[in-house]
């Protein structure tokens, strides 16, 4: 399991990409969900009403078995999966990128088709903002007042972040770590005598 991956932060500006007369226009977008993306296509079907093919490809979270590519009535596998291939080059995910194509009159055949499909995708996220995103899980730790020195350096030594803290008359602070160490940092918490922890799903 990866705790970690790479995605873009904030939609690309549009990229122009031409091949003997037809007009290639790319974009990338952050995606949280499949179901945003008939949503940002939409606008780009008003932008460019003359363009005949609004192909993407998408990839949602950290494994490989998430995603889609549409060709979007291009030959198939011509321009889907072109994109979805320098998604991959480039080792992101919760991302779209969508290649809008105006036709310039002369055919590219289905080589030209998946080689420029495949440049403008990659110009596009040359452009991109790409951060690595670390997914995380929960743990709710429970102790007394006279623990919370201990608490807060075991936090602060493994520079985990705090989700939240209930601070009454006993303590509870949950804290998000890497996810594929939930088990083990869990185990190592509740070996602190008294303090108590648990994962949270």
């Amino acid at each position: 399991m990866t705790d970690s991956y790479k995605t873009i932060i904030k939609p690309t500006e549009e990229i122009l990409y031409k091949e003997k007369g037809s007009k290639f226009y790319g974009y990338a977008f952050p995606l949280k969900n499949d179901q945003e993306v008939n949503e940002l296509i939409a606008p780009l079907r008003n932008r460019h009403p003359k363009a005949g093919h609004h192909c993407y490809a998408w990839k949602l979270g950290a494994d490989e078995h998430n995603y889609r590519a549409n060709d979007d009535g291009e030959p198939s596998h011509s321009a889907g999966d072109p994109i979805l291939g320098q998604i991959n080059s480039y080792e992101l995910s919760d991302i779209l990128v969508v290649v809008s194509r105006i036709f310039g009159g002369t055919k590219l055949g289905v080589g030209g088709l998946i080689s420029a499909y495949r440049e403008t995708a990659k110009l596009t996220l040359d452009t991109a903002d790409i951060r690595l995103r670390t997914i995380t899980a929960a743990i709710e730790i429970s102790f007394e007042y006279p623990q919370m020195s201990q608490v807060m350096r075991f936090i602060d030594e493994g520079n985990f972040s705090m989700i939240s803290q209930n601070l009454t008359a006993s303590c509870i602070i949950t804290i998000a770590v890497p996810q594929s160490q939930q088990e083990s940092i869990t185990a190592s918490i509740n070996q602190m005598y008294p303090i108590k922890a648990k994962a949270l799903d």
